[in-house]
């Protein structure tokens, strides 16, 4: 018999329910949002991320204007109590701006987690405890009465030891974990058991927070789950309702928007969707759908490549080239009459923008949202003639020049060789395609050159220290980061008024033996803008160096060389 079996499940019975409004409601402003990248998108990583990459997600976090940020697990393992108490000890939390931090129904651990918090302005102490038919009955072994007087304890528990430390602006947030597999009466129960414990007011308002723990059903299903609980919980005017969607099905941000349709206030999620399983709530995608539809989603996605450059380095993860709004490939079509369909209306839209102003509405086919909204372009495949286009580009770099183009370098390339195809008004040789590369990203002009460099490594980061020689004379420039390209645009960073963002990377060495020179590219996004560059050395990190430098100096950015006159690009000599 095939393992493939479907008859060992069964389907997921729906809310007996004739009075849902939520499908006549239309979404018409931002729900309150918490970040809980720190905490659930941190253990669900294969490799935790360490302190300093947990800094840099938080001022992530906090520059794009989450307001409620879940920073760990202090109760669990002592490096998330560490860096609670980083934050707090170092005042890096801002004004405006609210920690929570998880816990279970424990006192150990609920007295372990409020000594973390201790001395914060405000804070959100998040209770849980799981209340699913499947957990009572075979995990706990646990009646229905009993499982509650968990959740009443922890709740007295929590309500208690926040009394003992008034100095702290108090929230409390419960959560009846594996919420969508819990019968609704027995939710509606025990979340207003937890609330009669902690009397909250329409001023100080409690937060129940209704997981999705394992995604189980249609998204209409979980809108009508959180509907009933809308219409059944106490004290709804004294209560903050949250979602906290899992992507099990792949519907999590679907669910989450029907959620808020149908009545929910608030939204728990990760940036791009990392998560355990299949992942947590994209909150990247669901705020920009908003976006879409004209309503101000009160973050700022507008500088994407900063956003996914941070969430790379800290979860180790791709974002894949077609995930929503953020994938390299979105704003791409590589139809022709695509292509056609685009330029046309881009060519409309931008005529409508100069006589009606900037708010003119977005009407561009095939492409839902403007591309410079997020820091991107229309990146339309370019044709060489009628017979090619970059993928014949790319196929004679490599074939005739071993010259191993990544696909984001092809796109910028073939713009060039198309623009000196038209120029020309004939066949561009193979010859002439290799110049055009090496004039475009190589032979950059306004020089300068590394003169020397040293790098190491010490507890997990990379150091490096170079010399550049200038016209002006010698700059010395030092960093650390992961790795030593990280590492070399963090030093340049500090001495340009313009900031880089390292976007893509790739390499190859060009032979079979040790005696083979390297080739490196990258892609930096300066001031909102991508450039691109090559270098050659005898080695990678040579390379790498160069190939850094030819962008930025294909950029025009300025350098600080602290002497006069002040350069306006900068190159590392072949």
């Amino acid at each position: 018999m095939s393992s493939f079996n479907h008859r060992k499940y069964r389907p997921f019975p729906p809310v007996a329910k004739t009075d849902r409004r939520w499908p006549d409601n239309v979404i018409e402003h931002a729900p309150d949002w918490c970040s809980v990248d720190l905490r659930d998108g941190n253990q669900a990583l294969i490799e935790p991320m360490t302190p300093s990459q947990k800094l840099s997600m938080f001022q992530l976090l906090v520059d794009v204007g989450f307001k409620e940020i879940e920073v760990g697990f202090p109760a669990a393992s002592q490096p998330d109590f560490d860096f609670v108490r980083q934050l707090i000890e170092q005042d890096l939390v801002p004004d405006d701006v609210t920690i929570q931090v998880l816990t279970q129904a424990r006192e150990p651990l609920i007295a372990r987690s409020f000594e973390a918090l201790q001395g914060a302005r405000s804070a959100i102490m998040h209770l849980y405890n799981s209340t699913s038919t499947v957990q009572r009955e075979q995990v706990f072994k646990m009646s229905r009465e009993e499982i509650r007087g968990i959740s009443v304890q922890g709740a007295i528990w929590v309500r208690d030891y926040a009394a003992a430390q008034p100095e702290t602006a108090w929230q409390f947030q419960y959560s009846p974990e594996s919420f969508t597999n819990t019968e609704m009466d027995y939710a509606v129960e025990i979340c207003d058991a937890v609330i009669d414990v902690w009397q909250p007011t329409p001023g100080n308002k409690a937060i129940i927070n209704l997981p999705a723990t394992v995604e189980v059903a249609t998204p209409n299903v979980y809108a009508d789950q959180i509907e009933t609980i809308c219409d059944q919980i106490g004290r709804r005017d004294c209560v903050r309702i949250s979602l906290h969607t899992h992507n099990d099905r792949g519907c999590g941000i679907a669910a989450a928007e029907l959620g808020v349709m149908a009545g929910a206030d608030r939204i728990e999620g990760t940036l791009l969707g990392n998560g355990e399983r299949t992942g947590n709530m994209d909150i990247v995608t669901m705020a920009m759908n908003l976006y879409s539809q004209g309503i101000d989603p009160e973050l700022d996605f507008s500088d994407m490549d900063r956003i996914i450059n941070v969430v790379e380095a800290c979860t180790q993860l791709a974002v894949h080239p077609r995930h929503p709004y953020a994938g390299e490939l979105v704003f791409a079509a590589f139809s022709g009459s695509h292509q056609d369909a685009i330029n046309k209306c881009l060519l409309i839209d931008e005529q409508e923008r100069r006589l009606k102003g900037p708010d003119t509405h977005w009407k561009v086919a095939y492409l839902p949202i403007d591309p410079r909204d997020v820091g991107r372009t229309y990146q339309e495949v370019i044709r060489i003639n009628s017979q090619s286009g970059k993928g014949g580009v790319a196929y004679v770099m490599e074939q005739d020049y071993g010259l191993i183009l990544p696909r984001w370098l092809q796109v910028d390339f073939s713009s060039h060789v198309q623009q000196f195809a038209e120029r020309s008004e004939t066949e561009v040789s193979t010859g002439q395609i290799r110049q055009i590369f090496q004039d475009t990203y190589i032979d950059v002009d306004m020089p300068i050159t590394v003169e020397s460099y040293q790098a190491s490594r010490a507890k997990g980061s990379d150091q490096l220290t170079a010399m550049l020689l200038t016209q002006n004379g010698r700059i010395e420039i030092s960093s650390d980061g992961k790795g030593i390209l990280d590492a070399f645009v963090s030093a340049i960073n500090s001495k340009l008024d313009s900031r880089l963002v390292l976007v893509d990377y790739s390499e190859h060495t060009l032979g079979d033996n040790e005696q083979s020179e390297a080739m490196a590219y990258v892609q930096l996004n300066i001031n909102g803008k991508r450039f691109c560059g090559a270098g050659c050395s005898e080695d990678i990190v040579g390379a790498s160096l160069r190939a850094v430098l030819n962008a930025v100096s294909r950029a025009g950015v300025r350098i600080d060389t602290g002497a006069a006159p002040v350069l306006e690009a900068i190159k590392i000599a072949n």
